[in-house]
């Protein structure tokens, strides 16, 4: 009675009211999550369970799609959770990541690795061929098996517990890299106490610097927050090559500063513990056990095309370097890079727009291009 009580009371436990399914975010609370990811991984050890617990010939349907259907709570909550954590990264929900990060891991674990539910896929798989399964069936059969197979179910009981220490100490891990990130990216945003010196950028840019500072609790100054990946767009537009500078500098520096924030001894730990684990997976390397399910399959399909394209690569390179060098007049550095670019593409020409309507039956583009041309590209 209790426990159906909470989950009245926790809107991620139950299906959202709202059209089409959306989160009714104005009704979830932070302190919901962690009692949502309890309970969704109890639900679905107890559907697993069910699956396992199957008398008689595994089937497709009561194995495969059993197993497909089971953790939809589960999917739910963490989809909520991670939107969160993607844009809206406070202190408890970074606490609760913290904290769920091991269990989750823990959790796909005692799934993939559970002898009896792979036993069941394994036989499946082993007569996939005289199941009479339809294309699609047969191909999620396929994938089920070879994840459990790459996610370690065929190895023995004293691998596979390591290998479930090395999932948990790795989830950990990219949390903290995670946490430690945003902290230095916010950390390192770059504080301006002139307005001249944001020369460049567009008025309603200069408004939100001053919103930012504002934010920040300085008021009549200018903040200039970094964003994430490493390339920062008002390098674009300041006119200032000193805070252009600064700017790059405080972007590529990040968790590398040598404070609480740094994390080269996170990166250091993680490689160390991917190598042991594609090394129980039977890989030479972590980009071996990664690739194994891409398009180019190995490591070495991969260094063949980059290769091939290194030679034309560094000839355009060196031809953007030295026109850029040109547009300013000097050798340029990493910080001039964008602005120059800007430059450049402003004064070459205007090429017109290419069309991308269809043309009319007479084949001459319908969409006012002057003149109008047959087959218009452009």
């Amino acid at each position: 009675m209790m426990s159906g009580r909470r989950e009245l009371l926790n809107p991620l436990l139950t299906p959202s009211p709202l059209p089409y399914g959306f989160p009714d975010f104005a009704a979830i609370r932070e302190e919901h999550f962690a009692e949502a990811f309890d309970v969704a991984m109890a639900e679905q050890r107890a559907e697993i369970a069910v699956i396992t617990a199957q008398p008689g010939t595994p089937t497709f349907d009561d194995t495969v799609v059993a197993l497909e259907r089971s953790g939809a709570t589960l999917r739910r909550v963490s989809a909520v959770f991670f939107v969160l954590v993607g844009s809206l990264s406070t202190p408890g929900i970074r606490e609760t990541e913290a904290r769920i990060a091991p269990l989750l891991a823990a959790h796909h674990d005692a799934i993939t690795l559970d002898p009896a539910l792979f036993t069941r896929l394994d036989g499946l798989y082993g007569a996939r061929h005289e199941l009479g399964l339809d294309p699609e069936s047969l191909r999620l059969l396929e994938r089920r098996h070879r994840d459990a197979v790459r996610a370690g179910a065929r190895l023995d009981a004293t691998a596979q517990e390591r290998l479930r220490a090395l999932n948990a100490e790795l989830s950990a891990l990219s949390t903290e890299f995670g946490a430690r990130l945003l902290a230095d990216t916010n950390a390192a945003a770059l504080v301006v106490d002139d307005v001249t010196q944001l020369d460049g950028l567009a008025p309603d840019a200069v408004a939100a610097a001053a919103r930012a500072a504002e934010n920040r609790g300085q008021p009549g100054r200018w903040v200039l927050p970094l964003v994430l990946p490493s390339h920062q767009p008002a390098l674009a537009s300041l006119t200032d090559r000193a805070l252009r500078e600064r700017l790059f500098r405080a972007s590529v520096s990040r968790c590398a500063r040598g404070d609480a924030n740094d994390t080269r001894d996170v990166v250091r730990r993680i490689t160390t513990l991917r190598a042991e684990r594609a090394g129980l997976l039977g890989h030479p390397h972590h980009a071996s056990w990664v690739i194994e399910i891409g398009t180019a399959e190995t490591v070495e399909a991969v260094e063949k095309m980059l290769l091939a394209l290194v030679p034309a690569a560094v000839r355009n390179a060196e031809a953007e370097a030295a026109e850029l060098a040109e547009a300013a007049g000097r050798p340029i550095e990493p910080w001039d890079r964008a602005f120059y670019t800007e430059r450049v593409r402003r004064a070459r020409p205007s090429v017109p727009r290419a069309c991308v309507r269809t043309s009319n039956w007479s084949g001459y583009c319908t969409t006012g291009c002057s003149p109008r041309r047959r087959s218009c590209t452009g």
